[in-house]
Formats: structure tokens, sequence, C-alpha cells
């Protein structure tokens, strides 16, 4: 690539690693030219070990390989952002993320983003691993797909009723209720979100086709 990209002076470059899916930051390692070209050569991340003064491959030993969706740089060209697809867990400790303590918190606030998604996943598939009798998720997968359908359905027409509504509070409530159950579904059918995310994305992509009415068809953005 014609990249000038800005190695420092001992050849390093500091390369942050992000699920590509969850969009959580994984690791903070440094890539040579020599590991970048591997890691374009064969798809999985490679760094440059400052401590052991070598290449390595993540995974190597431990089977946890990174395979790389997309590698950006950024404004400076003296960073690089990896994207990845885990294929357990990327820190040493067995934790999904070196980032897994907490320095400060912002008490004042109560933010909310896609990361909860991904919490609710990961619990719901706990659940139906390991069962429990107080768990509303066990009782819809006990309950079956009929059960599971019906209360998507059922949520479905409470987010349409608050919209009518034009009460806010109610259609955060209800959409997210809808969501959860949307998540029961998936993991019922053994999918998760991955699936929904893959689907969106090619849809995008796609020019907008306009029928005769003036509806989009399905299939486009």
């Amino acid at each position: 690539m014609n990249i000038d990209l800005k190695f420092d002076e001992k050849g390093l470059i500091p390369t942050i690693v992000q699920d590509y899916y969850t969009r959580q930051v994984l690791i903070l390692a440094y890539m040579n030219k020599e590991s970048l070209a591997k890691t374009i050569k064969t798809n999985l991340a490679t760094f440059w070990s400052r401590s052991r003064q070598e290449l390595w491959t993540k995974g190597e030993t431990s089977g946890n390989f990174l395979e790389v969706v997309k590698i950006d740089y950024d404004c400076d060209q003296d960073a690089l952002l990896v994207e990845v697809i885990p294929k357990g867990p990327a820190c040493h400790t067995g934790h999904t993320s070196c980032f897994f303590r907490n320095y400060y918190t912002n008490s004042k606030i109560t933010p909310g983003n896609v990361n909860i998604l991904n919490t609710i996943t990961k619990t719901i598939n706990e659940r139906k691993e390991n069962p429990s009798e107080e768990s509303y998720t066990n009782y819809l997968f006990s309950e079956g797909i009929d059960k599971i359908c019906k209360k998507v359905g059922e949520e479905a027409t409470e987010v349409v009723i608050a919209a009518k509504n034009e009460n806010k509070k109610e259609i955060a409530d209800e959409a997210g209720d809808l969501l959860y159950h949307l998540e029961v579904l998936l993991a019922q059918s053994n999918m998760n979100m991955n699936d929904v995310y893959r689907i969106l994305e090619k849809r995008h992509g796609k020019k907008s086709e306009i029928k005769r009415l003036g509806k989009a068809k399905r299939g486009s953005i």
C-alpha cells in the first residue's frame, strides 16, 4: 500500500484492536512493518512483542486468534485501528478484553449504548446453557418458540401503541421489551444479533430501488 505510515524511532506503531461486532476495545499492542505485512497476508492479527523482541500472532499458543476484518489509520498516520472477529478471549488472563478493570466512572450520568445488547445476549445464552427456575428467560425457553413468537408480537404491538400515543418514555420502555424478546427468539433459533447485523450491512450497501407507487423494495434502505 502507498500509505506513508509513521512508525516511531523503534520502528513501531501503536495498534488498537477492536471487536468488529461488539465494538469493544480488546487490546493495545504494537506493530512493525513486518508484523503489519504478515497480518495483511494471513488476515490474523500479528504484533511485535516488545518484551520478547519477536513477532507474535495472537492465538498461536492459546488458539484465540483474531481474524482481521479491516485496518484503519488515524489522521496523523501514526496509529492503527484493527477491527477483528475474536476466536476467544483476547486477554491472556481469560477476559474478553485487556481493559476489564474500571479506573473511573462518572456517577452523575447513566450512559446507555450498544454494549447493553451484547450483555443481554451473553446473559440469555448463559440462561440457555445453565437454566434457573427463577429466570423469566428460562420460562420462555421452556415454553418454546410459539410462546416466544407470541411475546415478540405483543411487544411489537405495544411499541406501535406507544408511538401512536406519542409517549416517548413508553416507546423506549416497550422498544426495550421488544429487543429483549427478539434476542430470546434469536437464541432459541441458535442465532444472535450478529446475524441481523450482517443482513443490515448488506442492505445498507445497496442502492434504493423504488417501485411505481413510491415504496422501496425489500432489500434496500
